[in-house]
């Protein structure tokens, strides 16, 4: 989503088991969100054991979305692991896709195991993967969930390939590992890919490696950008030359001018570029639109253009407008159509280009 607003994370709390201490969690965000993307913004966790406390700062990055414990402290092993998930997985699952500086495939064997079991769909073998004493916790953006449904999740999708680009891969400490990945499903029976970015802390448990807990997003089937740091909207351009030489090349071509309003730490907009380069789609765009990324920078950025076209900035970005060649207002966003990139479908924006693409005589 592309709007910008400041926002408080609600306190979270967990309970410990094993000898009936209470042992909770809170963890207290502070900073700027981008919607429910949140950039160098910090985190403060406070672990309670009786009447002691352990406070631990966690900061995100804004290149990698992804919280890291900044210093080892004194506490519960049981709260250890939470807060380790948690600074993993507060940016990187729940809140939308994880964003590294690299992605490449997973050097940890369990993983592999774990990738075969959802592919060849043995749904006793992947369940032997979750932990069971204690039970491993699933988080979905539906709440908590167990093991069962994790494993009902990943074979119901009925894989025909699994692909698994690796975002992060540490040791927080001997015997634990913890990975957060995208992956990319193609569907046994539509043959089509869909996109999921979960986070998994593993646990060695008497030499066998099985998943304690573990964080997922929802099926998207758009593919989901693994970093903001490609430059769409470049600093310094002249908007309203572009348009000018926009239509130029349109009405020689007998094409149709796209405007796509958006900015750099827009997530949604890194989701749409994406989607504009899929091999069903790129073909269609070229021959059919010339393209204007419109930069809106903080909000105020061109927002004479986003009046002129009738393209509500309250309704966030991305926004898109089309033009003709003579500049003659076409389609114009007015209720955030595809402010939520992330959630559209392949189709959906085929449909789009197709609909509003130039008559051919």
């Amino acid at each position: 989503m592309g709007t910008r607003t400041a926002k408080a994370v609600p306190a979270i709390t967990t309970i410990g088991s094993g000898n009936a201490l209470r042992h909770e969690t809170a963890c207290v965000f502070s900073g700027i969100g981008l919607a429910d993307k949140t950039y160098g913004s910090s985190y403060c966790c406070v672990t309670k054991r009786g009447e002691q406390q352990h406070r631990v700062n966690l900061h995100s990055s804004h290149i990698r979305g992804i919280l890291m414990v900044e210093r080892n402290i004194s506490m519960p092993f049981s709260c250890r692991i939470r807060i380790y998930l948690a600074a993993v997985t507060v940016a990187a699952a729940l809140s939308g896709p994880s964003l590294s500086l690299a992605a490449g495939n997973t050097n940890f064997p369990p993983l592999e195991a774990w990738k075969s079991a959802v592919v060849t769909g043995d749904s006793v073998g992947l369940k032997m993967l979750y932990s069971s004493n204690p039970a491993a916790q699933i988080e979905t953006t539906h709440g908590t969930a167990p093991a069962d449904n994790e494993v009902s999740f990943w074979s119901g999708l009925k894989a025909r390939t699994l692909k698994l680009d690796a975002l992060e891969e540490t040791s927080p400490q001997p015997g634990m590992e913890q990975v957060v990945f995208q992956a990319e499903v193609t569907e046994r029976l539509t043959k089509r890919a869909v996109f999921i970015s979960e986070a998994q802390l593993w646990l060695q448990q008497g030499g066998q490696w099985r998943i304690i807990q573990a964080k997922r997003t929802e099926l998207t089937h758009l593919q989901q950008p693994l970093s903001l740091s490609k430059n769409i909207y470049p600093a310094g351009i002249n908007a309203k030359a572009e348009i000018k030489e926009a239509r130029e090349r349109a009405s020689r071509q007998r094409k149709r001018v796209l405007l796509v309003f958006g900015a750099n730490w827009c997530y949604d907009c890194h989701v749409l570029d994406l989607a504009f380069q899929r091999a069903d789609l790129a073909p269609l765009l070229a021959a059919n639109y010339e393209v204007v990324h419109v930069d809106v920078g903080q909000g105020d950025k061109n927002q004479d253009l986003m009046q002129l076209y009738n393209v509500p900035m309250a309704k966030g970005i991305p926004a898109l407008a089309v033009l003709d060649s003579s500049g003659k207002l076409l389609f114009s966003q007015q209720n955030g159509e595809f402010e939520r990139a992330r959630a559209l479908t392949p189709d959906e924006l085929s449909a789009f280009l197709r609909k509003w693409k130039a008559p051919r005589s």
